[in-house]
């Protein structure tokens, strides 16, 4: 924990910053290298003190920390030592309001910002000479030290931007590169600042490391996940392309808003996948295929969590609405994107089924069924299980199948409950497989009566849920019956009236709350894909959902 800042160590410091600027140049200069050790030691304490608070509560704990910045920074000697002049920059950011709420937090804001240019740009202070000279010409202190970053600026983008085969006069080095990312950490939020860093991000030159600062390129990655800073598209993708370790925390970061997301409303988690720019990125293969390993591993780790597979359903489904958007440029080929499966499953399930007949969606999951199945079986392995990460990413068809399964009787429901079985658990044994086909054909087959029962109750299918429960022989199992329970409801207007009575009763553990409300999340959503026309059902999921 800091140590709280001695007032005897202000009041010193103050009042040689007083004595400073008052003696003539040489004793100064003197005086100032004599004590320059111990002030850089005193900055670095006044530092770890500072960045603990905020800073009303630092200028209400310690009044005359401003005006001893201040003079500090109006001292030639000490802002021309680098260190020091750092010490200085980490100093005032900690007197910076992220949220100004007052006039005197905006004033001390432009007071912050004004030295903050002006330690920025040069290492050496403007002293009583230079300020009569800026007064002379008609310009504020304010108005210099901005004008004065802003061509500091200007310059050092040119050096970045000139040609690797140009003049290498006036051009900047690696190491020259390195230390001005580093520079920049401290005043990465200031607005002026926005080109300089786009223009470093966007640097690419022949030297054979990294030459930006790793501090900087994370500093520069929080501060964009956290709407502090706007950079351009190119200029984020160029970050997430240096520095593995900023894509990863953007993903991660993703997934904890998403997941924290208690209403459920997926058309509010697709807006959020669209405005952190990762869907953008994800069009370059190889930054899709870095994402996709990050979800592939999130929700092996979790065994199937169902709020995780979600995120990765909407998200690639935001994803080909971007990649079949761009349709004027050169694009990546799917298999570029899933270099693992089969190509001709990809193409298959990226296939949108809106507005398809049931008899041609029937058609086509059975095409996709005769596909997986072979595959499916030689991949019964946690560590190889890629086609059932693929069937995962495009989920509607599984969806598709239970509505198929609940709205025809077909001679093909054998088929759609292996699906079923193979989406809810990918790694059951052959005998495992068995039982469960077998406890969900005996499940499917005591609903199907029911679709046209003359008497609606919900007691019977508490009671046969109850029953079926009993020689359920797994937990992924119960995850399937509760998919075809609640089609079941949804899909047979009869049951409409008796749907929330027997949700409540299936849904008094918190788990199977989740997974009731993320099924009928999903189906909202996808009814409410233009050339859907089911408003009535719609309507009936919204009132089921709401209870959530």
């Amino acid at each position: 924990m800091a140590q709280a800042i001695p007032v005897l160590g202000l009041e010193f410091w103050l009042k040689k910053a007083q004595e400073w600027d008052q003696t003539v140049i040489l004793e100064s200069q003197k005086d100032v290298c004599l004590h320059l050790p111990k002030l850089q030691e005193f900055l670095q304490q006044v530092y770890e003190t500072l960045k603990h608070m905020s800073p009303s509560a630092a200028v209400e704990q310690f009044p005359p920390i401003g005006q001893l910045l201040g003079r500090l920074c109006e001292n030639k000697f000490v802002v021309g030592h680098e260190e020091t002049r750092n010490a200085l920059i980490h100093c005032l950011c900690c007197l910076q309001s992220s949220e100004p709420k007052s006039a005197v937090e905006l004033a001390a804001n432009s007071w912050v910002k004004n030295l903050l240019c002006h330690l920025f740009c040069s290492s050496e202070a403007i002293g009583h000479e230079e300020n009569q000279s800026i007064n002379k010409i008609g310009c504020t202190t304010v108005d210099y030290h901005s004008k004065l970053l802003k061509n500091t600026i200007t310059s050092w983008i040119k050096q970045l931007t000139k040609p690797e085969n140009s003049n290498s006069e006036n051009k900047l080095s690696g190491d020259n590169i390195r230390a001005l990312s580093i520079r920049c950490i401290p005043i990465l939020t200031l607005p002026d600042l926005i080109p300089l860093l786009e223009a470093l991000l966007l640097y690419h030159g022949s030297e054979p490391k990294e030459v930006l600062d790793d501090e900087f390129l994370d500093r520069v990655n929080d501060a964009i996940l956290r709407k502090k800073i706007l950079l351009s598209e190119s200029a984020v993708l160029s970050l997430w392309l240096r520095h593995l370790q900023s894509l990863e925390k953007a993903v991660l970061d993703l997934f904890q808003r998403l997941i924290a997301i208690q209403s459920k409303s997926l058309k509010e988690m697709e807006q959020i996948i669209n405005d952190s720019f990762l869907v953008q990125a994800a069009q370059y293969p190889s930054i899709f295929r870095i994402i996709d390993n990050i979800f592939r591993n999130a929700i092996l780790e979790s065994d199937g969590n169902i709020k995780i597979i979600t995120v990765v359903r909407l998200f690639t489904h935001v994803f080909l609405q971007l990649y079949q958007k761009n349709n004027t440029q050169v694009r990546f080929p799917l298999k570029a994107y899933f270099p693992h499966s089969n190509r001709s499953l990809v193409m298959a399930l990226i296939r949108r089924p809106v507005g398809l007949p049931p008899d041609v969606c029937l058609a086509h999951l059975q095409s996709i069924i005769r596909m997986l199945s072979p595959v499916a079986k030689e991949t019964r392995s946690r560590g190889s299980v890629f086609e059932w990460f693929l069937l995962i990413h495009f989920g509607d068809w599984v969806d598709i199948a239970a509505e198929l399964l609940m709205t025809s009787e077909s001679e093909s429901a054998d088929d759609l409950l292996w699906l079923l079985a193979f989406y809810y658990n990918p790694w059951n044994e052959n005998e495992e497989t068995n039982r469960t086909m077998a406890a969900s054909r005996s499940v499917y087959e005591r609903l199907l009566p029911l679709r046209s029962s003359a008497s609606v109750c919900a007691s019977k299918l508490q009671t046969l849920l109850e029953e079926e429960k009993r020689s359920a022989c797994h937990p992924c199992t119960l995850q399937l019956y509760r998919h075809l329970f609640i089609f079941f409801l949804l899909f047979s207007p009869d049951w409409h009236v008796t749907a929330k009575e027997f949700i409540a009763h299936m849904t008094q553990t918190q788990e199977a709350a989740r997974e009731v409300s993320d099924i009928l999340a999903r189906t909202v959503w996808r009814l409410s894909i233009p050339g859907m026309k089911t408003p009535k059902l719609i309507t009936i999921v919204h009132e089921l959902l709401h209870d959530f």
